[in-house]
């Protein structure tokens, strides 16, 4: 497995007040924000809800690549002096960009590719730090999943110190399309784990380059595994099995820096 992220105990608190500064609701309103094409984060259907309109919103989710998630009226409840018609999206603070338009745009301006894609990294607070240090590391893009990420949302644009409004996110569905892109485009495309033979600095990374991190307990998955042309590790000391994965990429984005500028 891939760089874990450490436990942590702490003590019990009251729960956290739910964030409604980027909700919306309502079926209507949903549909509208669809299509004008605003950048949604996941959008949220209670199980029993049906109507026309709902099955509209399902199917421009699935155009834009936007997560669904069905869940019980009980997750509604927060909102039940509004008529929220059993459905309700959480607005993204930043604009989503695709990769097949930067990866051209980056090699029109002369430029070396430097790319992060993250493997369904689930704690927000990563997903800032790694945000944060690819941002000061020069990275020029990172991707990550449709589903099964960390939401990019106020607590994650405050933990990356606003790193994550500035660099650009591609949110892409289907990563095996995205390998395959970078490695037609000449990016070379390395898996960061614990299994590989070789470590950061035998790699030449002066080269166009996208590094995957992954999930902080199952690593990278096996078929993005077999999609990358490289493996690469972190030299550690014995006994020490892992490092958390914000740590891990900031020393795999700073390894590239070093040798760019070497």
């Amino acid at each position: 497995m891939l760089y874990f992220a450490a436990m942590a105990f702490y003590p019990k608190s009251n729960p956290k007040p739910i964030d409604t500064t980027q909700l919306i609701y309502g079926q209507h309103a949903i549909l509208e924000a669809l299509l004008a094409a605003k950048d949604i984060n996941k959008v949220i259907v209670q199980q029993t809800a049906k109507s026309e309109i709902i099955n509209e919103i399902l199917k421009k989710c699935k155009q834009q690549d936007i997560p669904i998630q069905y869940a019980p009226k009980e997750k509604f409840a927060f909102l039940q002096q509004k008529n929220h018609q059993g459905v309700m999206a959480y607005l993204s603070p930043i604009a989503f960009q695709k990769i097949e338009d930067i990866i051209p745009q980056l090699f029109d301006e002369g430029k070396t590719p430097f790319i992060l894609i993250l493997d369904r990294i689930t704690d927000v607070r990563n997903l800032g730090a790694i945000a944060r240090s690819a941002y000061c590391a020069g990275v020029h893009a990172i991707v990550i999943p449709a589903a099964d990420n960390a939401p990019i949302n106020e607590d994650a644009v405050k933990t990356s110190a606003g790193a994550l409004m500035h660099i650009p996110i591609c949110r892409e569905k289907n990563y095996k399309t995205v390998l395959e892109l970078l490695n037609q485009s000449g990016v070379l495309t390395i898996a960061c784990s614990e299994k590989a033979k070789k470590n950061f600095h035998e790699i030449d990374l002066t080269v166009p380059v996208a590094i995957i991190m992954g999930n902080e307990e199952t690593g990278i998955s096996p078929e993005i595994l077999k999609k990358c042309e490289e493996m690469a590790k972190i030299p550690l000391e014995l006994g020490v099995q892992s490092l958390n994965v914000s740590v891990a990429a900031g020393i795999a984005v700073y390894e590239t820096v070093r040798q760019r500028i070497s």
